[in-house]
């Protein structure tokens, strides 16, 4: 089955690296326009020099004024607005919740859902001027599981999901799909770092916590970023249509987190 996007205008943020970026390059390869954010400002150009015919911006999502000045670009250059992936997050600190600096932990919500709130009620109107379209979010297995030293980043991504379900409720009359994708560990370097980070915060072997990340995934493999670009795909195509209000997990089998 070969999925189109084609005539669709999408909006896509954190696309200068890992999921973002594979997704911006999926969905430009079927046929979609595509207007991306990122904070890194070398990664963005990157990746918009890759793709002929897409625009990008430096954005901090947790910043509202630089999220709405994004958005109006956006809408303007595109001239309408079909999709959006709301992907920008951060890792948030490793540690116990007893020393987890509240900075941290606010930085980690100022990211991870209040940016998925300052991007989406940016875009809601004009999916509804569109009559329709679809708005995919960026959670994880652990927004479904436990994940013990990671409080913040847990604490957001089941906030994403109770957003997702919510919202596909609200504006399913308006014909706006609206679902979470679920990764599990994706493979590369913020996984590295997660990795090192919890093992130096338990004093093992780097390698004995990636055993132990690996030993309650079925597959026994870390998932990809174009795993998650290809479902981001399949729920903005037509072939998704009358899918919305679903977290779709996407974790090779993922029964728990440690």
């Amino acid at each position: 089955m070969k999925l189109s996007l084609n005539g669709k205008n999408a909006i896509i943020t954190a696309a200068g690296s890992g999921i973002g970026k594979r997704t911006a390059e999926v969905f430009h390869a079927a046929g979609a326009r595509v207007f991306l954010c990122d904070v890194d400002e070398a990664a963005l150009d990157a990746t918009v020099q890759a793709l002929p015919g897409s625009f990008g911006m430096v954005v901090d999502v947790a910043d509202m004024a630089q999220v709405d000045h994004f958005m109006a670009a956006a809408l303007k250059e595109l001239n309408g607005l079909d999709i959006l992936v709301n992907n920008a997050g951060i890792a948030g600190p490793t540690a116990p919740i007893e020393e987890i600096d509240p900075a941290d932990w606010q930085r980690t919500m100022d990211v991870n859902l209040n940016g998925l709130f300052y991007c989406t009620r940016r875009a809601v109107p004009a999916l509804k001027k569109s009559g329709g379209g679809s708005i995919v979010n960026l959670s994880s297995a652990a927004g479904r599981f436990a994940f013990p030293m990671r409080s913040p980043y847990s604490a957001t991504k089941w906030g994403v999901v109770g957003v997702t379900r919510t919202l596909s409720v609200e504006l399913g009359d308006h014909k706006i799909r609206v679902n979470a994708i679920l990764p599990g560990p994706v493979a590369g370097p913020r996984i590295e770092n997660v990795i090192a980070d919890k093992a130096r915060a338990r004093g093992i072997d780097p390698e004995v916590q990636r055993a132990e990340m690996l030993e309650p995934i079925s597959l026994k493999e870390f998932v990809s970023a174009t795993d998650i670009a290809n479902m981001a795909l399949y729920l903005c195509s037509d072939a998704g249509r009358h899918i919305t209000g679903q977290s779709l997990n996407v974790d090779s089998g993922t029964e728990y987190l440690s």
